[in-house]
């Protein structure tokens, strides 16, 4: 895929407060790219900037190789779709949709067309009459959508879009989107805060904190392998502990040796260690390593979620398996699924410490 958008050294502060440092990102030609992390973290500025709706104090934005940092929104072809859908009021879906078109003087008959086509995409047929005030908020956001894509924009920014929905039909949308990038060939960038909606749309998961990258890759990338315990913690559920890396293939955990696959760590360094609840083998009491107790047990629908007290540390584990609280268990956990992290060391890392 060929480059689209570069973002090359940006910062943006407010006040006292730096948004964004030194931030730069490529995104590339009909990528699905999402921008995840806490209230704060800058991603919605990030978005903001690249479509013109904020200007970097440094740093440079480039579309197809040129320059666009000074371009206003309506000389980009970008298109965003607002946490608050933006709609207007006086209009009714079709003229809400057809807004744009019309701007850019396409017939009456091309734009009767578009504004069909968007509704059908976003589920929606036959609400061109109907207006805004009688619609749900769900529906209100996906008229905000359509009117984005009716524009055919090679890049749609989508800042929290489906935060309004209920599970169901935000679950629905998330597969309306892929199924619409996939499509259209639009490029799309997304901002949320949900881990979930990062992990079942993106080609590319870009994890924020304090205006920095934590870490980007693929969602299994990001799941399987976190780069430092701000993202092990972030995405998804982690049992982060302090461990003593003794030498290639060996940490200390509790006191007790595991065996594990990281190596160039060291002898004897201290290190994070990261356990997916999933990953905690139960079973009975001298056949793991550690033994405990459970101590808390909850049924969320596909699986326990338990706590456990063992080797001094109230670890969390999910099984499909009942164990009621006060049975005794010992844990233990295979070597694939211990991941190793340096403990951090630069000013970004100390700080994401201190988030945690």
């Amino acid at each position: 895929m060929n480059e689209l958008i570069r973002l090359d050294s940006l910062s943006k502060t407010f006040g006292e407060t730096t948004v964004l440092d030194d931030f730069s990102l490529d995104v590339k030609e009909n990528e699905f790219i999402t921008l995840l992390g806490p209230s704060g973290c800058g991603k919605t500025t990030t978005l903001r900037i690249v479509g013109g709706f904020e200007q970097p104090d440094s740093g440079k934005v480039y579309f197809e190789g040129k320059d666009i940092t000074n371009l206003p929104p309506n000389q980009r072809n970008i298109n965003t779709v607002f946490q608050k859908y933006a709609l207007f009021p006086h209009m009714n879906i079709g003229e809400n949709i057809a807004f744009g078109l019309k701007i850019k003087g396409k017939t009456d008959a091309y734009i009767k067309d578009k504004v069909k086509y968007a509704l059908k995409l976003v589920n929606l047929s036959g609400y061109e009459k109907r207006k805004v005030d009688s619609l749900s908020g769900g529906q209100q956001q996906r008229i905000a959508i359509a009117r984005a894509i009716v524009n055919e924009p090679k890049v749609l920014l989508l800042d929290e879009p489906l935060g309004a929905l209920d599970l169901k039909l935000r679950q629905d949308m998330e597969y309306e989107l892929i199924r619409l990038k996939n499509e259209l060939g639009i490029t799309f960038i997304y901002v949320t805060h949900d881990q979930e909606e990062a992990l079942t749309m993106s080609d590319k998961v870009v994890v924020m904190n304090g205006g920095y990258i934590q870490q980007m890759g693929t969602p299994e990338q990001i799941y399987n392998e976190p780069e430092n315990a701000f993202v092990a913690d972030f995405i998804g559920d982690s049992n982060i502990l302090d461990g003593v890396m003794i030498r290639d293939r060996l940490v200390e955990v509790c006191h007790t040796p595991f065996d594990c696959i990281d190596e160039g760590f060291g002898t004897n360094t201290p290190v994070d260690v990261v356990i997916r609840p999933e990953d905690i083998v139960i079973s009975p009491p001298g056949v793991g390593r550690l033994e405990g107790m459970i101590t808390h047990n909850v049924f969320i629908g596909v699986h326990y979620e338990m706590e456990i007290d063992a080797g001094g540390y109230t670890w969390l584990a999910q099984n499909t398996k009942n164990y009621p609280v006060g049975t005794k268990v010992s844990i233990d956990v295979i070597p694939e699924n211990i991941q190793i992290m340096h403990k951090p060391q630069s000013k970004e890392g100390e700080a994401m410490e201190i988030d945690l």
